[in-house]
C-alpha cells in the first residue's frame, strides 16, 4: 500500500538536514578503532551510534515538541504521537566496526502509522536515496548527481537478482525458504543490509528478503522501495508496522513479489 499523502513543508528538508549531521557525525569514527560495546542482546553498538542517535532525538525534540521518536539505542518517547520520526543511526554496526563501507544511517518519518519520508545515507561511500510520499525517490551519488529511481521491471525468479542475509542468521524453518529462493534465483547474493533496498530502488537489484528486522531497520526502507515503483512487505504480503515480525520482502514487481511469497509460503 503506497501513502499518497505528500509530506508537510519543511519536513524533507528536516530529514535530508539530520542525515547530513549524522554523516559528519559518524564518518570520523569509521576505520579509526572505535570502541566497542556488547548490548544485552550480544549485538555490538560503539558510541558514534550512540552521539547519531542522541543528536537525531534532541534535534527532533527541539524542532518538533509535538512528534513522537523512535531509535534503536535510547528508546522512544510520544509513541502514540500522530507524526514519529525512527532513526538507526548505523544500520551494519559489524560492517562499521570492520572497516567494511556498506553500513548506512536510517531516517524515516511517520504520519498516523506510515512512513511519508525514508532516507538510506551510505556515508562512507557518500551515496544517497531519499523516498517521499507522493513526490518520488532520488539518488544522489558521490559527486552530488541527482537522478531519479526506478525499479527494473523483472518479473520472475529465474531472472531475478536476489539478496538476503547471511543464510546462518536465519531460524531454521525460515533457512530452509530462504536456501530455496537462493536456488530459484538468477543472481542470489548476500549482505547489503540497508544498501541492497536502496539498489532495489535503482534498478541493480530485483528482489530482497529478511529477517529479523525491528521497525528502525524498515520503515525508511519503505518510502525508498514504493516511492520507486517496487512493493515491500511482511512475507505474509501485509503492510509493515510497528508490530510486523520482522520478516521483509521487497520486489521490483508485483508478479515477482507474488511468486518469491508463494514460494516462502509454500516451503
Amino acid at each position: 500500500m503506497i501513502n499518497s499523502r505528500t509530506p508537510p513543508e519543511g519536513t524533507v528538508e528536516f530529514a535530508t538536514y539530520l542525515a547530513d549531521q549524522a554523516r559528519l557525525i559518524s564518518l570520523p569514527g569509521f576505520r579509526n578503532n572505535v570502541e566497542i560495546i556488547e548490548k544485552n542482546d550480544l549485538s555490538p553498538v560503539t558510541e558514534i551510534d550512540r552521539s547519531v542517535e542522541t543528536f537525531v532525538r534532541d534535534m527532533v525534540r527541539k524542532t518538533y515538541p509535538s512528534h513522537g521518536f523512535l531509535g534503536e539505542e535510547f528508546g522512544s518517547f510520544n509513541l502514540d504521537a500522530t507524526d514519529l520520526w525512527v532513526v538507526d543511526p548505523i544500520d551494519g554496526t559489524r560492517s562499521f566496526i570492520t572497516g567494511w563501507p556498506i553500513w548506512g544511517t536510517l531516517l524515516a518519518k511517520l504520519h498516523n502509522g506510515y512512513p511519508e519520508i525514508g532516507l538510506i545515507d551510505m556515508p562512507a561511500i557518500r551515496e544517497r536515496w531519499l523516498g517521499i510520499c507522493g513526490k518520488g525517490c532520488t539518488f544522489v551519488d558521490y559527486s552530488g548527481v541527482q537522478q531519479d529511481c526506478r525499479v527494473s521491471s523483472c518479473q520472475t525468479l529465474a531472472q531475478a537478482r536476489f539478496y538476503t542475509t547471511n543464510i546462518l542468521y536465519f531460524e531454521a524453518t525460515d533457512r530452509v525458504k530462504i536456501e530455496t529462493l537462493l536456488q530459484a534465483t538468477a543472481v542470489p547474493r548476500f549482505g547489503g543490509d540497508c544498501y541492497s533496498y536502496g539498489l532495489l530502488a535503482s534498478g541493480y537489484i530485483d528482489l530482497v528478503v529478511e529477517a529479523k528486522l525491528e521497525p528502525y531497520d524498515y520503515f525508511a526502507l519503505i518510502p525508498v522501495v514504493e516511492s520507486a515503483g517496487g512493493i515491500i512487505t511482511d512475507w505474509a504480503g501485509n503492510q509493515l508496522q510497528q508490530g510486523s515480525d520482522g520478516r521483509v520482502i521487497a520486489a521490483a514487481t508485483p508478479q515477482l513479489h507474488r511468486a518469491a511469497l508463494e514460494l516462502l509460503q509454500d516451503t
